[in-house]
C-alpha cells in the first residue's frame, strides 16, 4: 500500500537523481511486504506490520535503506552495514547499484522475523 504522505515526501525532499531509488525500494517492499503498511516515521518513509521492517534516510550523496531487525538476517550477500545491536542498512548511490537480488532477500528476511 502506497502512501499519500511519501507520494509527498518523494516529490519534496528527495533529490531527483535519488527518486528512481526511492521508487524502486518502495516497489521491492509492495512486492516483498505486501501486509506492510508504507507510513512516514520520525520523518522519513518507512514500513510497518507488526512492528517496524524498514525505512529509508536521504543524504546529499545516497539513500540509506535500513532494516530494523537487519542484525538478525543471515546477510550472504555481504551489503549490510552497522554496528548497533540491531539495525543494519544499505547506502545506494545509484539505481544501477542497487542490487535487486540482495535487497528482496533482505526484506523477505524482515517480513520473517517481524513474522515470528
Amino acid at each position: 500500500m502506497s502512501s499519500k504522505e511519501v507520494d509527498e515526501f518523494v516529490k519534496t525532499k528527495v533529490l531527483p537523481q535519488h527518486q528512481g531509488i526511492v521508487e524502486k525500494l518502495r516497489s521491492l517492499m509492495k512486492q516483498e511486504a505486501p501486509a506492510s503498511e508504507e507510513i512516514i516515521s520520525r520523518g522519513s518513509p518507512a514500513w510497518k506490520a507488526n512492528g517496524n521492517l524498514a525505512i529509508i534516510s536521504t543524504s546529499k550523496t545516497h539513500i540509506t535503506f535500513a532494516f530494523t531487525r537487519g542484525a538478525e538476517f543471515q546477510d550472504s550477500h555481504g551489503l549490510l552495514d552497522g554496528i548497533g545491536k540491531t539495525t543494519r542498512h544499505v547506502k545506494i548511490k545509484t539505481l544501477e547499484s542497487l542490487n535487486e537480488a540482495a535487497l528482496r532477500d533482505y526484506i523477505k528476511q524482515a517480513v520473517k522475523l517481524d513474522e515470528e
